[in-house]
């Protein structure tokens, strides 16, 4: 049995970078951390960092592709954005290219907030006052600020859904 000569270390890097990447978009020091574990006897200033350097430059890694569709998944799954910018945080990404995700180009957040009372409760007129503080509380938990959570209320009650 003929086996295949080992690949330069370089190369091994990239393809495991490309590997991961084919599967979902990877902040670049989200990537950096995982081929550094994934090659402990590689030297991360010199192989790693290099080879995940040349993939940002050739645009097959993107901090911003990766936020927006970050953002995109997490809103769609009813998560607001003090959420979402608290789970983006570990993966150490600039925080204008977070602002700009999060609010320039990320979705409508009050309709979202109110996409996800509406998903999640049956809101209607005579709601007591614990209910509706309920459904606050709710709302924040999933990452909405008040003035998002108003919004919403205000919103579903301009629908009749009060």
């Amino acid at each position: 049995m003929s086996r295949r000569p080992a690949e330069p270390a370089p190369t091994a890097v990239r393809r495991a970078a490309m590997d991961l990447l084919a599967r979902r978009e990877h902040s670049f020091h989200e990537l950096l951390d995982k081929l550094s574990t994934k090659f402990p006897d590689f030297d991360r200033d010199a192989i790693v960092l290099p080879a995940l350097e040349r993939l940002r430059d050739e645009n097959l890694q993107s901090d911003s592709r990766f936020a927006a569709a970050w953002v995109n998944y997490r809103a769609g799954r009813g998560f607001g954005p003090l959420k979402i910018a608290s789970e983006l945080h570990p993966r150490k990404l600039d925080r204008e290219l977070l602002n700009t995700a999060l609010y320039l180009e990320g979705p409508d957040w009050e309709e979202k907030c109110a996409e996800a009372l509406r998903r999640k409760f049956k809101p209607r007129a005579n709601a007591s006052r614990d209910e509706r503080a309920r459904w606050q509380r709710f709302l924040l938990q999933r990452g909405f600020d008040q003035e998002q959570i108003r919004a919403a209320l205000k919103q579903v009650a301009d629908e009749g859904e009060f």
